[in-house]
Parts: C-alpha cells; sequence; structure tokens
C-alpha cells in the first residue's frame, strides 16, 4: 500500500496532479478540495489511496490525513465508488461531510450530484458510527436544532439564490455563530453570496 508520495510538482490540474519522484511521475487523482490547498510551488507531499482494479490501478491523493479518512469510509459504503466520493470531496469540505453525517442531514449529502435520497440515507445509516468513534463529539458539532439554519436556507432560495451556494455560506455563519437567529444569518449570508 502507497501512503504518501512526496515529490516535484510536475502538473496541476483541477482532477489531478502529477508528482515526480525520483524520477517517475505518479499520476495522483485529487478533489476540488485538495486542488484548492496544493501550492504552486515545486514540493509536495500527499496522503495516497491506492485503487487495485482489474483494469486498472489508480492513486488518489489528499492534502490531509482527515480527508483521505473520509474518502476511505464513503467507498466502504455500498453503491459509493472512487469517483462518487471525490466528487463528494469536491463539492463539501470533509468537515462538512462529517457533521452531514452525524447530524443525519440527508439533504446535504444529497445536495452532492449523482447521489439520490436512497443513497444519502444509506451512506449516513452505514457510517454515521464510525464517524462519531472516529471524531470527538466535540469536533463534530451535532446540532439539536437546525430551525434557524433551515428556515434561513429557505429564505434565501426564495430570493433565488442556488441551493449549493447558499447551504455553503449559511454553513459558515453556523460554525461560526452556533446561537445566530434566523435575521443574522441572512444578513450574513447576504453580506457574503
Amino acid at each position: 500500500m502507497i501512503t504518501h508520495i512526496q515529490g516535484k510538482l510536475a502538473e496541476k490540474q483541477p482532477t489531478h496532479v502529477v508528482i515526480d519522484c525520483n524520477g517517475v511521475g505518479y499520476m495522483i487523482n485529487i478533489s476540488l478540495n485538495t486542488f484548492s490547498q496544493i501550492p504552486d510551488n515545486e514540493f509536495l507531499k500527499l496522503y495516497t489511496h491506492l485503487q487495485v482494479r482489474e483494469d486498472a490501478h489508480a492513486l488518489y491523493g489528499f492534502s490531509t490525513v482527515a480527508e483521505r479518512e473520509i474518502f476511505r469510509l464513503l467507498i466502504s459504503v455500498s453503491g459509493i465508488g472512487a469517483s462518487t466520493a471525490r466528487t463528494m470531496l469536491s463539492s463539501l469540505t470533509p468537515k462538512q461531510i462529517r457533521e452531514g453525517i452525524a447530524n443525519s442531514d440527508v439533504a446535504l449529502i444529497q445536495s452532492v450530484k449523482g447521489i439520490g435520497a436512497k443513497t444519502a440515507q444509506r451512506v449516513i445509516l452505514d457510517i454515521k458510527d464510525k464517524i462519531l468513534k472516529i471524531y470527538d463529539i466535540d469536533e463534530v458539532s451535532v446540532s439539536q436544532d437546525n430551525t434557524s439554519k433551515e428556515e434561513a436556507l429557505s429564505a434565501l432560495e426564495v430570493l433565488g439564490f442556488a441551493k449549493k451556494q447558499a447551504e455553503r455560506v449559511v454553513d459558515k455563519i453556523v460554525a461560526s455563530e452556533p446561537e445566530a437567529n434566523v435575521e443574522t444569518i441572512i444578513k450574513q449570508a447576504l453580506k457574503n453570496l
């Protein structure tokens, strides 16, 4: 198993990078989350997951160990392959995925392209316990009452903002101000949208 690759950055694309390690170029598939965290300097270290199939060996790279662990948990779910897990990590941050699963937020998981209601429910059902065991309860803020957040999201959608974009902004606001009321969330979101 290849756990990480460290070397000179030879090529950087939104879907993959090539790392030159002692004269051998390794093509590593990445998420947009990892892409945004890769510096443009020459030296790079990515944590990897090697997927071996009959027709191909594919390397997936991650900027953090936590992102790799979320990827591994996601691909353990029946119906979620490596490309779907990578799409999830491109659409949502690892923290959003952890909190969405911990809070049983089917709508958040379903907001990822290619994930339907049944698959979202299966993801939550299969790995919620693992998420809560691996990460401290403090690290995953399990919210008991999301009514302010939900009301703010529906108000922003009525105002014509895209659901996905509004969710990201509102999630950041709620994370920084957990006790914020609906009006505060909407005002802050309008400044950031």
